[in-house]
């Protein structure tokens, strides 16, 4: 319970393998609903037939109170994990009347087709500074677009301090029957914030002007915000300045702010030749400047979310990926094209492969990487197995991005 008149009605997502049908989730994931009761009641955010949420969502309302109808379902984001269980919530419930942007009533109608469900639905289109009356409290509405969806807005709640965020602000990993940040150790804060990595990589990392932009509108709107409610993940009860500020951080990376000192390698070797010239680099780099971190990511046994998730904060990259019948190696083309695609921009880069009987990487690796504008070492290559010379020169190569770190 968020406050008196806040539940909060949560699922642990363990058996589902993907989110967005791609990314990997090895400690599952959240779906958190709010329902917010007075002489008026509302759902914030819905759920999807993922594990047993519906049922979840069902019977921890009916445990809040089987007596009362809900008034309104308030949609800040439509994403089908949040509204797959839509049209039978308005089949179940035909009274209800559905709060959201403009487009997201569009999506009602048009990608989630609900009306079908419930003809007689109703619709109430809201936009920034909009408000709704519970009786008891008063839900203001900010449009926060593109994050990352659209039609995406957030709700704050005037009496008790919180704002539903949906998708902002939220992380990877299942949280157990505990939910609040006050309610884990450091420990455990270190692997939601990995994990909270991870999900703004893979999610949130396209939109990173627009999520800047609605924290700016949000601290504008000079909301007294005493809470952060996301409908993924972790509620910030106790530090939502935190979580905030974090984000604002994560927003940088790809818009013209500080990366950390940190080198991510990334490795894609056939039969250890690039290998180790990728780890005569990071001897290089080391031997240069201790102090810079250095993640090493082997492809492609490392999930490409771990990668996109060290790679987005790291300042220096190492794209070490041998010529693969006449192009670079499909592993390290596939990551490349995600970078391009969560715009990985503003990189120190250098990147170094063998090839056998003839080159072809460079030519593939130019063309994907040109878009980033990354600034470039120059490639180093070599055929077959790594001479003394090689190693040397791929050490000095190191030192180089090393350098251009500072």
């Amino acid at each position: 319970m968020i406050a008196p008149h806040i539940s909060v009605i949560h699922s642990d997502i363990c058996e589902q393998q993907r989110f967005e049908g791609y990314w990997a989730l090895p400690h599952g994931v959240t779906l958190n609903s709010y329902f917010v009761h007075g002489e008026k009641t509302a759902l914030i955010d819905l759920t999807a037939a993922w594990s047993e949420a519906i049922n979840l969502l069902k019977t921890q309302l009916a445990e809040i109170d089987d007596s009362k109808k809900i008034d309104y379902l308030i949609l800040n984001h439509l994403e089908p994990d949040h509204t797959g269980f839509l049209p039978q919530f308005v089949k179940q419930n035909p009274d209800v009347e559905i709060i959201a942007t403009a487009k997201g009533c569009a999506f009602v109608k048009d990608f989630i087709k609900a009306v079908g469900s419930c003809p007689s639905l109703k619709l109430r289109e809201v936009k920034t500074g909009d408000t709704l009356s519970l009786g008891n409290t008063v839900l203001s509405f900010y449009e926060i677009p593109n994050v990352h969806w659209p039609e995406t807005m957030c709700t704050f709640d005037a009496l008790s301090g919180a704002l539903f965020t949906c998708d902002a602000f939220g992380c990877y990993g299942k949280t157990g029957e505990r939910i609040f940040d006050d309610e884990f150790s450091e420990k455990e804060h270190a692997l939601y914030e990995t994990e909270g990595l991870r999900y703004y990589a893979t999610i949130m990392a396209s939109f990173s002007s627009f999520v800047s932009k609605a924290i700016e509108k949000l601290q504008t709107e000079q909301l007294a915000i005493k809470t952060i409610a996301p409908s993924h993940g972790i509620i910030w009860r106790t530090q939502p300045e935190k979580i905030i500020n974090r984000w604002k951080k994560y927003a940088s990376y790809n818009t013209g702010g500080a990366c950390e000192r940190e080198i991510c390698v990334i490795c894609a070797s056939m039969y250890g030749n690039t290998k180790k010239g990728a780890e005569a680099v990071v001897r290089g780099i080391k031997n240069a400047d201790s102090s810079i971190k250095v993640i090493f990511m082997e492809l492609p046994e490392t999930d490409v979310s771990d990668v996109l998730a060290a790679a987005y904060r790291a300042a220096g990259i190492v794209i070490a990926a041998p010529t693969y019948e006449y192009k670079l190696f499909p592993a390290m083309a596939h990551v490349l094209d995600l970078f391009n695609r969560k715009h990985y921009v503003g990189k120190k880069a250098l990147r170094i492969g063998s090839w056998g009987w003839v080159g072809g990487a460079k030519k593939e690796y130019d063309a994907l990487s040109e878009p980033l504008k990354w600034e470039q070492l120059e490639q180093y290559e070599w055929q077959g197995i790594l001479t003394q010379a090689d190693e040397k020169a791929l050490e000095a190569k190191g030192a180089e991005l090393a350098a251009k770190i500072g």
